[in-house]
């Protein structure tokens, strides 16, 4: 795990200043990567790499970038799992070192572009080829590793952070389309950041620069075969298989692994089968120590005691919030998803003190259906099919009848209930499942729309929605694939840039693509039968798991309590931070309006982070915008 950044000149010219600029570089990814510190730039002067080091896998021969013996150079963030087979597939005699780095060398030297295919884990690289005099660059089939580029000028400037990126632009101004995107979403669309001019290469996409030109394709994609042949138990018994596998080859390293553990279904799976290969298996969680609506550590330790797990636990204040509010909207790079990046990013502080790695859960929710929002959109589709009297056609309804009694999930949802069917009953899928994902009617007075233009994120919300790859019947399908292409993503920036922020890496069973492709086959009637969220997952592995945890039917997601804390002993920082004479004064965003609905609105928490997110990262990243220009010198500047 580490931090990459480059620039090339695909014309063939000199880059001014190269090894200064790769220093700069380097210094704003520095937290990537603690153990090492190197960079490279090639004799003709036109193209350069630089690399932050987190030693996991040869600690001592691993360092980057690195070359082969034909002259290419490759400069690579992430873990590939299967390095061990691969090394042997590809002739074991022929490695200098024990690094998965040179695994992706020796690949490339056998099956070029299409080494990607072999590839099982997390990564982002860059590989200079120079047979070919081109850069190669791929990002792993999900985004758990980023990948930033711009064009600017006659240059191409890559890096693990948008940050990186930033000196070398002319100017630092906001991306419109991507900034609308965030308001409707709270993430960006389609390779949009929310800085203009610059573009995060695309999850399961690689990319090449040559001749003068950059070219992306996409080399795997996730298609939803459905499988009607087998049974529940089928899936259950090859996701039981899989899962462990994937835990089994995501616990090699050379440095000691823990687990994150919020006491919820996903990272209780994780901690409990990495519980049978690592013994006192250390874990960490968080909690906010004001009520059960808060807390659901109990339930960690539930976990812990039956696994044998060292638990550390961390209890999370509004005065941690004030103090690191900032830091982690730098760390971000540009706001994304909801409040649950500060929770992760104080649990991630607190396992960094003992593990330099750790297992998480990410990716249950998508894959299997765990959002509350499917069992709304699906509960609406019933009562639709029961007036229409297509109740029990096809394979993809749940029942009116099965459904009810899992209603009880949405006890706490009623608000979104009542604003949901307020207006559109009945529309179209894509028209109301976008309304349960919009966040923009909550937003529609304290953001100066008009400015924006009128790009529409719906369109392209609805070219994800509506994709070839996923059966136009299937509702639930449809639904779990958007948030797998894009909210999943949005996730896992969040998951990246809060442990990397402490130089921790953090691995993902869930989003092994075996697994993944066996998920994409499981019908919906088997993994919601009944309304039942993530029902064919707690089925396979309820026998494993203890019963608390077996048992749950709610869902709380690490809850910040965003609300209270704004209205109570963080409102002096909240007022301060959107009342200065800047903030009344931003492009786009009307910060008064702001303020006046702190104490109008019901719940306040979603909208007053996207809101505070957005004066935060305009103070870090626009206002001082000079001081980070000034890193490079103007000369060097295209």
């Amino acid at each position: 795990m580490c931090g990459i950044a480059g620039i090339l000149s695909p014309s063939g010219q000199p880059v001014p200043g190269l090894p200064r600029r790769l220093g700069v570089m380097n210094e704003l990814i520095a937290h990537r990567g603690p153990d090492g510190s190197d960079s490279w730039t090639h004799p003709a002067g036109h193209v350069g790499f630089t690399h932050r080091r987190l030693a996991i896998i040869d600690l001592v021969t691993g360092a980057q970038p690195m070359s082969d013996e034909a002259g290419n150079w490759i400069t690579y963030n992430g873990e590939i799992y299967n390095h061990v087979e691969l090394r042997d597939e590809l002739g074991a005699d022929s490695f200098r070192t024990t690094s998965d780095t040179e695994v992706i060398l020796r690949a490339y030297q056998r099956w070029g572009d299409a080494c990607l295919d072999h590839l099982r884990g997390m990564f982002a690289f860059a590989l200079w080829d120079e047979a070919r005099g081109r850069l190669f660059c791929a990002r792993d089939r999900f985004g758990m590793k980023p990948f930033y580029y711009a064009v600017v000028g006659d240059q191409f400037v890559f890096a693990s952070e948008a940050k990186a990126i930033l000196p070398f632009l002319p100017d630092i101004t906001t991306d419109r389309e991507g900034f609308k995107d965030y308001l409707t979403f709270q993430f960006c669309l389609d390779g949009k950041t929310m800085f203009a001019g610059v573009r995060e290469l695309l999850p399961g996409h690689c990319l090449t620069v040559g001749n003068g030109s950059v070219a992306t394709r996409r080399y795997w994609d996730v298609y939803f075969d459905l499988d009607f042949s087998h049974t529940s138990r089928y899936f259950e018994d090859r996701l039981r298989e899989l899962m462990a596998d994937s835990v089994r080859v995501h616990l090699r390293a050379d440095v000691p692994i823990g687990a994150y553990l919020s006491g919820g279904l996903d990272s209780s799976i994780v901690a409990v089968l990495a519980g049978r290969e690592v013994q006192g298996l250390a874990a960490f969680t968080g909690r906010f120590p004001l009520g059960p609506e808060y807390d659901e550590s109990s339930y960690a330790r539930d976990v812990a005691s039956a696994t044998g797990a060292e638990l550390h636990e961390l209890d999370i204040t509004v005065d941690d919030f004030i103090a690191e509010i900032r830091r982690i909207i730098y760390h971000l790079d540009y706001p994304v998803a909801g409040p649950g990046s500060f929770p992760q990013f104080m649990v991630s502080k607190l396992a960094r003190r003992h593990r330099k790695v750790v297992l998480g859960g990410q990716g249950g929710d998508e894959l299997f259906g765990g959002y509350a929002r499917y069992l709304i959109a699906y509960f609406e589709q019933c009562l639709k099919a029961a007036i229409d009297g297509t109740m029990h056609a096809g394979n993809f309804i749940v029942s009116y009848e099965s459904i009810l009694p899992n209603l009880t999930a949405l006890r706490q949802y009623q608000p979104l209930l009542q604003e949901f069917w307020r207006d559109g009953l009945f529309e179209p899928m894509d028209r109301r499942y976008f309304r349960l994902v919009s966040r923009a009617p909550h937003l529609l007075d304290q953001v100066r729309w008009v400015e924006l233009g009128d790009y529409s994120p719906f369109d392209t919300f609805k070219g994800i929605f509506d994709g070839d790859n996923v059966p136009a019947e299937s509702y639930f399908d449809r639904m779990t694939h958007f948030d797998f292409k894009t909210l999943l993503p949005a996730l896992l920036q969040v998951e990246d840039r809060m442990s990397m922020a402490h130089g921790l890496e953090s691995r993902l069973p869930f989003l092994d693509h075996p697994l993944v492709e066996l998920a994409a086959t499981i019908p919906a009637d088997i993994k919601f039968e009944g309304g039942r969220l993530k029902r064919v997952l707690k089925e396979a592995f309820a026998a494993d798991l203890p019963p608390s945890i077996a048992a749950r039917t709610d869902k709380m997601g690490f809850p910040t309590p965003l609300t209270r804390w704004a209205r109570g002993g963080a409102r002096s920082f909240v007022l301060d931070t959107l009342s200065s004479q800047r903030a009344n004064s931003r492009e786009f965003v009307d910060n008064r309006r702001v303020v006046a609905a702190l104490d109008a609105e019901h719940d306040y928490g979603r909208n007053i982070w996207a809101m505070l997110s957005l004066e935060l990262w305009h103070q870090e990243f626009h206002d001082r915008a000079g001081a980070l220009r000034d890193l490079v010198p103007v000369s060097e500047v295209v």
